[in-house]
């Protein structure tokens, strides 16, 4: 088909355009920053996109759309693999009908995560292709690949976007394509992972993998820049690429779009065209340490810039090896909860009541700043619950009976209903409180919808996951609801007879983000009226 006018894109709009023109059948995934605005796009454009309660889901559902045929796409961020890792390393043995891309949007420097984590090593482990964009036109064709790839030799393709990339605009030209049609073919052997099947499912695996490192994709996705006649080598890829160019347009540049397999007989080809090589890669020196492995002498960066996003700057100092210690950046503006955010109430009162507070991801993090203090722990989604429950289990009697968790109702959702089960199952001789801080949306990356909002991710109605419910069917009998703001002294009072109780609890203080007030009024009052207009008497 015809290229379209060019547009001006982030990373994340092209990848959502890319798969609207690829013809992608689903997309799926769970918020967290920098990925969230691939299916808010995807949706926004026309496209066929959900929010799932967790990653694990999302790619179990992908997963189902590629065997049926389909093409599927699954958004999250770095720590979301880490939720969908059991169904990614066995769907690499499985393989798919049609076509399954993995989004990782990784965050070096951690401007919205609790690690830095480099999934490149992810592609590795689990045996499956990796490709990786370096700007917003690359992002879009790049995707167009990936869905490509993985039709072609049925498999799961793994596309990692960073920060930079994610969020920079730059030109895109995009080509619309028809939409593929799903069919579902039966193989018992191929995707029933029984030990028997799964063993010349491995290795049909890694068949896959030599076979697509010999193929014309390779060709595709490595390129040469900057001085064709230069004795100076560099290696690059994703968005390091940008800063080397910039840095040192007199080198040869090679930039490596396929990361997993790697093309290594070009890589050593270009090594031995050159009087020395150096890797520059953002986060840890995974090319580096593959080329040496198989003795192609290439040199890497310290240590110290293993850590945080690269820059023009620093890719100055790896090159020229000036390694002196950057001046400090001037600090910011620290976060804090917004100034009629309900979650104020219950950090207030915790921290009064001196609780061990175990606490997880998503704004009322912020609990740990000043003034309040008020959090002790934060390890990962859906973490208070088991961490506070440890807790209990071995404090002494008197510190026991401190320990709260507190989690938010789309991380509850997301992974806490795992540790409210164990909870009840394993209940510690001290009970034990739990405090649901429900503000009716997944605030801290951008108010998206959730399972417990009863909207789907267009913010259209549906069915509401009954958090009362729920706790109750999983064996905890002392269930309050609650608007934190209406009346905190019985608020505080519940906490406290809570603690002293010996008892399980969980508190739900429900109470929507004063950034969303608007938005659920006006989606409140379109139900009602369309409810209205369905009763009313035909003519």
């Amino acid at each position: 088909m015809a290229e379209l006018a060019p547009q001006l894109l982030s990373g994340n709009e092209a990848i959502a355009l890319a798969s609207l023109d690829a013809g992608v059948t689903l997309g799926v995934g769970y918020p967290g920053t920098p990925s969230t605005e691939i299916l808010e796009n995807l949706s926004r454009i026309g496209g066929p996109a959900q929010w799932a309660p967790n990653e694990k889901v999302a790619l179990e559902v992908g997963i189902g759309v590629a065997y049926a045929g389909g093409r599927a796409l699954v958004t999250m961020k770095h720590v979301g693999i880490n939720v969908a890792a059991d169904p990614l390393f066995t769907v690499a043995y499985t393989g798919v009908s049609g076509a399954l891309v993995l989004i990782s949007a990784d965050d070096p420097g951690m401007h919205s995560s609790q690690n830095e984590q480099d999934n490149r090593r992810y592609a590795v482990a689990a045996g499956v292709p990796m490709i990786e964009p370096s700007d917003s036109q690359e992002a879009y064709d790049f995707m167009r690949e990936a869905f490509e790839l993985s039709e072609l030799f049925n498999i799961t393709v793994l596309f990692r976007l960073t920060t930079r990339v994610c969020h920079s605009k730059s030109i895109v030209r995009s080509r619309p394509k028809a939409p593929a049609v799903p069919k579902y073919e039966r193989d018992v052997k191929g995707r029933v992972m029984i030990p028997g099947y799964a063993r010349p499912a491995h290795k049909r695996m890694r068949e896959k993998l030599k076979q697509i490192a010999d193929s014309k994709l390779m060709d595709r996705l490595t390129s040469e820049y900057g001085d064709p006649k230069s004795r100076k080598g560099i290696i690059t890829s994703g968005v390091t690429f940008q800063h080397v160019i910039e840095s040192s347009p007199d080198a040869r540049i090679l930039k490596l779009g396929l990361t997993y397999p790697l093309p290594l007989e070009r890589v050593r080809d270009f090594v031995n065209s050159v009087d020395s090589c150096l890797v520059i890669e953002e986060g840890d020196p995974c090319l580096e340490e593959a080329f040496k492995l198989v003795d192609i002498p290439v040199l890497g960066k310290p240590e110290e810039f293993r850590f945080g996003e690269l820059t023009v700057d620093r890719v100055q100092q790896i090159i020229s090896g000036d390694y002196r210690e950057a001046p400090p950046t001037p600090p910011g503006k620290p976060p804090k909860l917004c100034a009629r955010c309900p979650h104020r109430v219950a950090f207030s009162i915790l921290s009064r009541l001196d609780c061990i507070v175990a606490g997880d991801i998503g704004c009322y993090t912020l609990g740990v700043m000043a003034p309040f203090e008020a959090m002790d722990t934060c390890v990962c989604m859906g973490a208070s619950i088991g961490v506070g429950l440890g807790l209990r289990h071995a404090l002494p009697e008197e510190e026991a009976r401190r320990v709260v968790s507190v989690i938010g109702d789309s991380t509850f959702a997301h992974t806490g209903v795992n540790g409210l089960v164990d909870m009840a199952y394993n209940p510690p001789s001290t009970g034990h409180l739990v405090l649901i801080l429900d503000n009716e949306t997944t605030a801290m990356t951008g108010t998206q919808e959730h399972p417990g909002t009863g909207r789907k991710l267009d913010h259209s109605p549906t069915r509401r996951m009954d958090f009362e419910a729920v706790c109750k069917a999983v064996g905890v009998d002392q269930v309050h609801t609650l608007d934190p703001t209406e009346d905190v002294q019985a608020y505080e009072k519940l906490i406290k007879d809570s603690l002293d109780s010996g008892e399980l609890v969980v508190i739900i203080a429900r109470k929507p983000c004063i950034l969303t007030e608007r938005r659920i009024a006006k989606a409140q009052a379109e139900a009602e009226a369309a409810e209205c207009l369905a009763e009313q008497p035909n003519d």
